[in-house]
């Protein structure tokens, strides 16, 4: 296939929340349980960053997992559909990801591992959601729409290659672009390098202590969420800890980007992305704009934390 004749609106699919609320539902839990293995087993890092997920050629991996003398990775494959375990001394397992309960993904998960001698415990208790259910309880959270399934990652290919190139303007403390399981979205956040007023915590089912440390600097952070409560569609976002004075006013492009005040966020919805002449370009307008909002109020050293560093190796 001729990946240059794919026109925005194949490269970028439609996604609307209500198609696939229920299998986004299942599929949040099933993240969170491989998240929380890859927590279990890595050295703790700054603002989480040991516990998130990222996007491959065909879904989201851990990346490599210590286990041991032995590591591992696991591998949601959205073209296949299915979920792989492959260990550093050749091992390998797996299954089909079809219509499953959460408590029997978490079933058949633990028993693939076991197989590979992975034994690895984790709490059942998901993460940053509302009357959570434990995973080996969980029957309520069964869909899975592969159609649904394949979008939602195809989106985040998307995603994941222009926030990369938005990245690499910032020469300053970043973080990967990486899945975080806890929303569930796909972000990167920029660091002033300046202490930031203590978090006031209250995320629910989330330790204050880990709100804390990952709020423990001054950021401009954004990402891609599938949507809900407030903003039910799919979106961009673009945030700043601590929010500087004047932020919820700042003029922020492009057009149809918003402030919420329920989320305290500017929300560009995704379909505005999608529609555009040029979805590339009008993603990194509403990033770069939200990034100078928050830098300018806050009085970030720019000078300092920018650059372009591939305009200055192609002038080499």
């Amino acid at each position: 296939m001729n990946t240059s004749a794919v026109s925005p609106l194949e490269s970028w699919p439609d996604l609307p929340l209500d198609a696939w609320k229920e299998t986004y539902a299942t599929l949040h839990m099933w993240t969170q349980i491989v998240g929380k293995i890859r927590l279990a087993q890595c050295a703790w890092m700054n603002h989480s960053w040991h516990a998130t997920l990222y996007v491959t050629a065909r879904g989201l991996t851990t990346s490599l997992i210590p286990h041991g003398t032995r590591s591992f990775q696991i591998d949601f494959d959205f073209v296949s559909h299915r979920l792989t375990v492959q260990a550093s001394d050749g091992g390998s397992a797996g299954f089909a990801l079809k219509p499953m309960s959460v408590a029997v993904f978490y079933k058949r998960l633990t028993e693939e591992m076991h197989k590979l001698d992975l034994n690895v415990s984790i709490s059942c208790k998901p993460n940053e959601v509302a009357d959570p259910i434990r995973f080996d309880q969980d029957e309520t959270h069964r869909a899975y729409d592969r159609e649904y399934a394949n979008r939602f990652w195809r989106i985040l290919v998307q995603a994941d290659r222009v926030f990369k190139i938005f990245r690499a303007r910032f020469a300053g403390k970043c973080s990967p672009v990486h899945f975080f399981w806890g929303a569930p979205d796909l972000a990167v956040t920029r660091f002033s390098g300046r202490t930031a007023p203590e978090h006031p915590g209250g995320v629910p089912n989330l330790p204050d202590r880990v709100a804390r440390e990952a709020y423990s600097h001054e950021v401009s952070s954004c990402g891609f969420w599938p949507g809900g409560g407030p903003i039910p569609y799919a979106a961009f976002y673009s945030y700043a800890y601590p929010e500087p004075a004047g932020f919820a006013s700042a003029p922020v492009g492009p057009n149809g980007a918003f402030y919420s005040k329920d989320l305290g966020e500017f929300i560009l919805p995704y379909s505005m992305v999608r529609e555009s002449q040029s979805p590339d370009e009008t993603l990194l307008a509403f990033l770069q704009s939200s990034y100078e909002a928050a830098a300018d109020l806050a009085k970030w050293d720019r000078k300092a934390l920018e650059c372009d560093l591939e305009l200055k190796m192609r002038a080499t």
